[in-house]
C-alpha cells in the first residue's frame, strides 16, 4: 500500500503533474514480483497519528484558502482544517476554473495515463480514494493539531459559508427557516454528557437533531458517491478494485449518543445502522469497503472511552455482507503480538474455515500496519510469518488468487431515499473462529512470557 500524495504530484500548479518518483517507486515493487495499492491521497500527511513528516495539499491551492479560507472544513469557534478541502466545494469552479472534484478526476487520469503500463501489467490492482481526512470517508472531527486527545468526542465540522447555505436551504425546503446548525454540541475534548446535544435524551433525539444529522450524514455519502463514480469512469475497464476507508471510531460506542460517531458524520445509534447506507452507496460502484481497527479488543480499553471496537467491526462487515460488497481492513496501531493477530484472524473469517470450500464469510483483503524495523526483529518477525501464513488458512500463496475482473461502470445512481433504507438494523453474524487458525495461544505466550524474562536475565 503507498499513499500517492497529491501535494506532491501536483504541487508546481493546476494539472502540472510529476510523477517521475512514484514510476522509480513501482519499477522497484514490480521487479520484486509484489503488487499495489495505490491510494490517491488528497489530504495533508501531518497531523495524525502516525504521520511522522508533513504534506500539504499543493501550495497553489492553499493560496486560493488565503483569499477563501471556507473552502476548508471550519469548527464552531471558526477554526479552519487545510488537512482536506470542504466537502461544501465539491462542486463549485473556484479553483483556476475546476471544482474540487474535477480536480480529483483530472489527478486520476493523469494517474492512470502515466501508470498505463503498471495497470496493464497488473501490477497496480488496487486503488483506494481518498475522501477526507487520513484518507477516510469522515469530517475532520478530531484533529490532533487542533487540541483533540482520546476519546474526546470530536466537533462537527459544518461552518464554512457553503456548508452554512446548504443547511440553510435544506431546513427551509423542510419548512423550518428558523432552524440552525447546533450550538450545543460541545468542543473536542468534551464527554457526551457536558453537552446538551449528546446527553442523555439530548437534542440529538429531536426532531431538529435528527435533521441536522441526516443531512450532515447524507452530506458525507453523496461526497463519496461522486467522487467514487468519477474514479470508476477513470478506471473502468482496467482490472483494478476500487476501495474507500471507513474510520473506525471505537470510543464512545456503547454510549447511547455515539458521540464521536456524529460528529466524523457516521450517524450510527441505537436502531439506526450508519455504515450499511455507505455499504450500499459503494455496491453501485463495485467498490470495496476498507475498515480500520481490526486488531483490537474490548478489555484493552480504558473504561472511561465507553468503546467496544469488537461490535463496532462486527457491525461494519456485516452490513457490508449483507449489502454484497468486498469489505477489507487495516490495524488501526502498530502492533506486532499474537493477540493483535489472532483478533484480525477472527474478523478475516469470523466463522472459521470451511473445509469444503470457501467460508461464507470473509474478507477480502487486509493491509498490515506497518512495515518497521521493529517488525523486523528476529522474534517479531517469526510471529508475523506465521500470522502470514494463517491468513492463507496455511495454504501455499498464490499470485493468481490476488487477480481482480475487469472493472465495470457503475450502476445507475441509487436514490437517497433507497440508501437511507438501509439504516434498519441488521443482526451480526456470529464471530466464532475456529481456534486452530490461531497464531499461538496460551502456551505460546506463556513460553514466550518465560523466553522474554530469560533474555532479560542474559542482557
Amino acid at each position: 500500500m503507498v499513499d500517492v500524495w497529491w501535494g506532491i504530484i501536483e504541487a508546481k500548479g493546476p494539472k502540472q503533474y510529476d510523477w517521475n518518483s512514484y514510476k522509480k517507486l513501482f519499477d522497484l515493487v514490480q521487479k520484486s514480483g509484489l503488487r499495489i495499492q495505490a491510494i490517491m491521497s488528497f489530504h495533508q500527511c501531518g497531523g495524525n497519528i502516525g504521520d511522522a513528516v508533513h504534506i500539504p495539499i499543493p501550495e497553489w491551492v492553499l493560496a486560493v484558502g488565503e483569499e477563501d479560507e471556507d473552502i476548508f472544513y471550519t469548527n464552531r469557534a471558526g477554526i479552519r482544517d487545510p488537512e482536506y478541502l470542504s466537502l461544501g466545494v465539491d462542486s463549485l469552479p473556484i479553483f483556476r476554473g475546476r471544482t474540487a472534484i474535477e480536480m480529483y478526476r483530472d489527478f486520476m487520469q493523469s494517474f492512470k495515463e502515466a501508470m498505463a503500463e503498471l495497470l496493464e501489467s497488473g501490477t497496480i490492482i488496487d486503488i483506494e480514494v481518498g475522501l477526507g481526512p487520513a484518507g477516510e470517508m469522515r469530517y475532520p472531527s478530531y484533529p490532533q493539531d487542533q487540541g483533540w486527545f482520546f476519546p474526546g468526542i470530536g466537533e462537527f465540522q459544518c461552518y464554512d459559508k457553503y456548508m452554512k447555505q446548504d443547511f440553510a436551504a435544506a431546513a427551509a425546503k423542510v419548512g423550518h427557516p428558523e432552524w440552525d446548525l447546533p450550538d450545543d454540541a460541545g468542543m473536542y475534548n468534551d464527554t457526551p454528557e457536558r453537552t446538551g446535544f449528546f446527553r442523555a435524551n439530548g437534542t440529538y433525539l429531536s426532531v431538529k437533531g435528527k435533521f441536522f444529522l441526516t443531512w450532515y450524514s447524507n452530506k458525507l455519502i453523496e461526497h463519496g458517491d461522486q467522487i467514487l463514480d468519477e474514479a470508476n469512469k477513470v478506471f473502468q475497464g482496467c482490472r483494478v478494485r476500487l476501495a474507500i476507508k471507513v474510520s473506525g471510531i471505537h470510543w464512545w460506542y456503547t454510549d447511547d449518543s455515539h458521540a464521536c460517531e456524529l460528529t466524523s458524520g457516521y450517524y450510527n445509534v441505537k436502531g439506526r445502522d450508519g455504515y450499511r447506507p455507505v455499504a450500499r452507496m459503494i455496491s453501485r460502484h463495485y467498490g470495496t469497503l476498507n475498515f480500520t481497527c481490526l486488531e483490537m479488543k474490548n478489555t484493552e480499553q480504558p473504561v472511561n472511552a465507553k468503546s467496544a471496537p469488537e461490535q463496532l467491526v462486527q457491525q461494519v462487515l456485516s452490513g457490508g455482507w449483507a449489502e454484497n460488497v468486498d469489505v477489507a481492513g487495516e490495524n488501526a496501531l502498530q502492533r506486532y503480538d499474537r493477540k493483535a493477530y489472532n483478533q484480525i484472524l477472527l474478523n478475516v473469517r469470523p466463522n472459521g474455515v470451511n473445509k469444503n470450500g470457501p467460508p461464507k464469510y470473509k474478507m477480502a483483503g487486509v493491509t498490515y500496519l506497518r512495515l518497521t524495523d521493529e517488525l523486523f526483529e528476529s522474534k517479531k518477525f517469526k510471529i508475523f510469518k506465521q500470522f502470514v501464513k494463517k491468513m492463507h488458512a496455511d495454504m501455499e500463496y498464490s499470485r493468481e488468487m490476488t487477480d481482480v475482473p475487469v472493472l465495470q461502470r457503475s450502476k445507475a445512481k441509487i436514490p437517497i431515499e433507497k440508501l437511507l433504507e438501509a439504516t434498519e438494523p441488521i443482526e451480526s453474524i456470529s464471530w466464532d473462529s475456529e481456534t486452530d487458525m490461531s497464531v499461538g495461544g496460551a502456551l505460546a505466550d506463556f513460553l514466550d512470557n518465560i523466553l522474554d524474562k530469560f533474555l532479560s536475565i542474559l542482557k
